[in-house]
């Protein structure tokens, strides 16, 4: 080839390239991974509104057009955090929205027609354990209610040397301990589905 054709050749395909990534395309390509990343599926909604929040967890609190009232908390251990002008306030066991709801008329006398908002941004306290023989045994966030048999399934479920007749739940309320039995194979076959109990904050299955 002549290096006069070869010159004209790397021309144009330098032309190609610059056309293909435009400020027009490159808009449109960040605007269809923008909207792709800001979806949130309607189930996610669903959940999200009804979390119960619990210790551990991170809350945004936000008032319109009062800075004052705006910022991030953590629920203690006892289930509070404390709040400008109203102090402690009881989070443990309630959702966003009835927080917001408690936070609003408590904060009438202070601050009249507040507009206030909740949002869960880290869920550090509703966790349930699986340990033993499963695929990926660990701690796993409750966003809402989860059976049993629904977080083996989380846990990738059991191990072919699992012992699927034996597995315990183990529940501490306070100072009293319970032990709940789940037999796997008849679970899932339909039989005994009292033993697929709705899981509660802090349960740890143990599957030998």
């Amino acid at each position: 080839m002549k290096p006069t054709l070869f010159l004209c050749f790397i021309f144009l395909l330098v032309l190609s390239l610059a056309s293909c990534a435009t400020p027009g395309n490159l808009a449109k390509n960040n605007a269809s991974s923008d909207n792709q990343s800001l979806s949130v599926s309607p189930e996610e909604e669903v959940v999200r509104e009804n979390y119960v929040i619990g210790p551990g967890d991170i809350l945004n609190i936000s008032a319109w057009k009062n800075e004052d009232l705006t910022r991030q908390v953590t629920v203690l251990p006892d289930g509070t955090f404390s709040f400008p002008l109203i102090g402690a306030v009881k989070a443990s066991g309630k959702t966003a929205n009835q927080l917001k709801n408690e936070l609003e008329k408590k904060i009438t006398p202070y601050s009249p027609e507040p507009t206030i908002s909740v949002m869960v941004a880290e869920v550090n306290g509703n966790i349930v354990y699986v340990i033993g023989r499963t695929n990926r045994p660990g701690m796993f966030p409750l966003h809402t209610d989860v059976t049993v048999l629904q977080a083996l399934s989380m846990a990738g479920g059991l191990t072919p040397f699992a012992d699927k007749d034996s597995i315990k739940i183990i529940r501490t309320t306070g100072a009293n301990t319970q032990v709940f039995k789940f037999d796997y194979d008849k679970v899932s076959n339909g039989k005994k589905l009292e033993q697929n109990i709705v899981l509660q904050r802090g349960d740890v299955i143990v599957v030998p």
